[in-house]
């Protein structure tokens, strides 16, 4: 009987036994299929946030200047809202004539940093005409620039009304004036910033590239050279675009305001 006893006892014990390892085996199982599962849709969260990421810098930089050619990095080129129909002007845009065929001098001042500028109005009368009369009207006074590009591009954008870059002047206008037919912009050029594939989107956006860039032209051509900066860009750089972007991914770490804008 004894002997049949420690039989019985040993075949319990084994079958426990088996039965932890079998339990322990179906934890370590789960545990796998949940690390895998995890994993995936980790992976996949990934996946698309790296695809929203892609599309909101497509969907940002396709539209103008700050667009591939103004809109970014990769593709930054200057770019507003568009608000005029492709092919003609749209509101009380001011007289081609303003700009008297003539090259016009002033500052622009950035964070009161003073710039000298010179305008083409023999090149680009009619974009030339419209600075000169947002100039004089006060327009400028006080805007902010809204968007900077760092990479491959190197604009600093300026001149919205709205601060966020969908904002004009209340007119739009075209075509695009000398734009330069190898699609290569000094540093030192003041040029329009427009929407993408409408030449007939000017209004009062402007952007400064600060480094030579290579902006691409679209459907439109270029993107209109009102003229240049011919001192103290080197204090633009030092003091506000090596600072890069902030965090929003648009607009400069260093905040930016025209404090003044003359022209004569």
């Amino acid at each position: 009987m004894a002997s049949n006893y420690k039989i019985e006892r040993a075949a319990r014990e084994e079958r426990g036994r088996v039965r932890s390892y079998q339990a322990r085996r179906a934890v370590h199982e789960h545990q796998q299929k949940r690390r895998v599962r995890d994993n995936l849709i980790a992976g996949g969260g990934l996946l698309v946030v790296l695809t929203l990421i892609v599309v909101a810098q497509v969907f940002y930089f396709d539209g103008g200047p700050g667009t591939p050619a103004p809109t970014a990095a990769a593709s930054a080129t200057p770019t507003p809202a568009a608000t005029a129909a492709a092919g003609e002007n749209s509101g009380d845009v001011p007289a081609s004539t303003l700009a008297e065929g003539r090259t016009w001098t002033g500052t622009l001042t950035l964070n009161d940093i003073p710039l000298s500028i010179e305008l083409d109005g023999a090149l680009a009368p009619q974009a030339v005409s419209s600075t000169i009369s947002l100039v004089q009207g006060g327009v400028y006074d006080g805007l902010t620039c809204h968007r900077l590009t760092v990479e491959g591009i190197f604009v600093l954008q300026c001149g919205d009304p709205a601060g966020d870059g969908t904002g004009g002047p209340g007119y739009n206008y075209g075509p695009v004036e000398n734009a330069p037919a190898d699609d290569s912009y000094p540093a030192g050029t003041l040029a329009m910033a427009r929407s993408g594939d409408n030449g007939f989107s000017n209004g009062s956006q402007f952007f400064i590239v600060y480094e030579d860039s290579t902006i691409p032209s679209d459907s439109a051509g270029g993107y209109t050279v009102l003229g240049k900066i011919t001192s103290r860009l080197d204090a633009v750089r030092a003091q506000i675009t090596d600072a890069g972007i902030s965090a929003d991914g648009v607009s400069p770490v260093v905040p930016t305001t025209i404090t003044a804008i003359t022209v004569q």
